[in-house]
């Protein structure tokens, strides 16, 4: 069983943690989050984030790991951010974006225009010879990965030719074709 609620979260300097009536607050040179929890203690304590769970049963020790993952999450999203890059992988598969509206051409008969999230910053990249990557940047990992699998689920990667939307370094399994 994990035990990784037992470390305790370094809190990096300009970044605060405030805890208010099972309310986690965290703010830095990014942005704020906020995060509600049950079942555990959080204490703020000289330069740290310490999670301590009341018993040994079976929902306290899943909730410590998990509040602290995602408070973890939180410090470090405040401080150094969270990036996703898709890539584009098919003939005449291109995307551009307008400020926060991707447009995305991924083979069907109309583009695909989606408004982002405005804490999400976007940036597309279209080199000559190379898949054309979307890359998605904010300070919440949990709306980032929402947004790359919302963006990633209007062309899943086929198992043959490896056609779709893929993430940069995602290693697909790939299977033979008609035998001749």
């Amino acid at each position: 069983m994990s035990r990784i609620g037992n470390s305790p979260i370094a809190i990096p300097d300009g970044v605060t943690v405030e805890v208010k009536d099972s309310v986690v607050t965290v703010k830095g040179g990014l942005g704020e989050l906020t995060q509600e929890f049950s079942g555990v203690d959080v204490k703020v304590e000289d330069g740290s984030v310490v999670l301590e769970r009341p018993s040994e049963s079976k929902e306290h020790k899943a909730k410590h790991g998990l509040y602290r993952a995602l408070i973890n999450n939180m410090v470090l999203g405040v401080s150094k951010g969270w990036t996703k890059e898709l890539e584009l992988v098919g003939v005449g598969y291109r995307a551009s974006n307008q400020g926060q509206k991707l447009d995305i051409a991924l083979g069907f008969s109309h583009n695909i225009v989606l408004d982002i999230a405005p804490e999400v910053k976007i940036e597309t990249v279209s080199e000559k010879g190379k898949n054309p990557i979307v890359k998605l940047t904010s300070h919440d990992k949990q709306l980032v990965g929402q947004v790359a699998a919302k963006i990633r689920s209007f062309r899943k990667p086929e198992p043959y030719k490896g056609k779709g939307v893929k993430f940069v370094g995602e290693i697909l399994r790939r299977k033979a074709g008609k035998s001749a």
